[in-house]
């Protein structure tokens, strides 16, 4: 009796092992789409695999808490994000656990974005408070080493698409867009890394190339102007070569977008560019100060840092097309002629915009905003602009 007792357990042992091991070892999917899953710190293991079977992620929990418990306390389950797409395995969905393999979202930021918008593309995408972003942004010892005279970490945050884990903290944020710079620098600029000094006391307005490049500090706030000037690549070359000849001659470079960040600083809400605002007294403003602002008004991509080390053109002067472009002049009558021309095609382009409010019941939203916009911008056309 008690042999067939014994037989009889080790026989249901066997099944139920055979049961553990098949369940583990076979793909489950009870969920349509994805899964995001967070799993808390602290939590226990049991919770988390009854979230994952309520989720449809395991068909049972008990196998999947079996090998929790046998890889006891050797691994534990890393709390975080997780994303299930595809039928797993319960063993698999462990050891994901297991090494941490948390979702990483990915993060655009877009060419030419400056610290502030980062910040708010942080915050939507990641949750990182923006305040703390651009505290951490202030501190420029990082990059002492290629410019000491940085104001910020403004330029330097190298744009691009990266993936960051929920959680992640804004200084890791950081660290991993100034690495990108520094990756860039050397693989695609290696022919200029070794020539390129720090120049720290470089008086402004003077040549930008004076028997050799200065320094990244000039390179890099030359190329955020070029950057938020043009979004066409074709003409960043043309544009820097504009401002170099400009600082060379001691002319102002009369760029808007330095305007904006100058406001963006003080925390002054701006609209299209009005003359009064070309007033601004910061050091930022291009129109009431020569040379180059005290750093980049934004983070450029790499054609714009290769614009502004290889400028191009003869010309002094550009303005709008009215087609998302520049005309580019060499002589300041020449450029009266096309600033001309550019005015009397955003008038036609008001007109035309009028007219077409007129025959609705009421004006397409945007449209006063937009013709409010093109007449400031029109106005502030003066000769690079100036």
């Amino acid at each position: 009796m008690k042999k067939r007792l014994l037989v009889l357990l080790l026989a249901a042992a066997a099944l139920g092992l055979a049961w553990v091991v098949f369940d583990l070892l076979s793909p489950y999917r009870g969920y349509a789409g994805n899964v995001i899953l967070e799993i808390a710190p602290g939590s226990r293991a049991s919770q988390i695999a009854d979230s994952l079977a309520a989720r449809g992620v395991l068909r049972h929990r008990w196998p999947f808490l079996l090998r929790y418990l046998i890889g006891r306390p050797r691994r534990t389950l890393r709390a975080g994000e997780y994303m299930f797409d595809r039928p797993l395995r319960p063993i698999d969905v462990y050891r994901k656990l297991v090494l941490g393999e948390v979702y990483l979202h990915p993060v655009v930021i877009p060419e030419g974005s400056d610290r502030f918008d980062i910040a708010r593309i942080l915050n939507q995408r990641l949750g990182i408070d923006p305040g703390l972003f651009l505290r951490v942004t202030r501190q420029t010892m990082p990059i002492h080493d290629l410019d000491p005279r940085a104001p910020s970490l403004e330029g330097y945050l190298f744009p691009d698409t990266y993936r960051f884990p929920r959680g992640v903290s804004a200084a890791t944020v950081v660290t991993t867009m100034l690495a990108r710079f520094r990756h860039i620098v050397a693989t695609r600029f290696a022919d200029v890394g070794a020539t390129l000094v720090v120049a720290q006391g470089r008086p402004r307005g003077a040549p930008l190339h004076q028997g050799g490049l200065t320094g990244w500090h000039d390179v890099i706030t030359l190329a955020s102007l070029v950057e938020k000037e043009t979004p066409e690549a074709s003409e960043r070359p043309l544009v820097a070569g504009v401002f170099e000849r400009r600082l060379a001659l001691g002319m102002p470079l009369q760029c808007d977008p330095t305007v904006v960040y100058a406001a963006q600083l003080e925390d002054r809400p701006m609209g299209p560019i009005t003359q009064t605002d070309l007033q601004l007294n910061s050091p930022y403003n291009t129109y009431r100060h020569a040379g180059l602002p005290p750093g980049p008004i934004a983070n450029p991509g790499e054609a714009s840092i290769r614009a502004a080390l290889y400028p191009a053109g003869d010309a002094l002067y550009f303005v709008a097309n009215n087609q998302g472009g520049h005309v580019f002049a060499r002589t300041l009558e020449e450029h009266q002629r096309n600033v001309a021309r550019y005015r009397r095609e955003v008038a036609a382009s008001h007109r035309k915009e009028a007219e077409t409010a007129g025959k609705n019941s009421k004006p397409a939203p945007g449209t006063k905003r937009r013709a409010a916009g093109a007449k400031n911008r029109a106005g502030n056309q003066k000769a690079n602009h100036p």
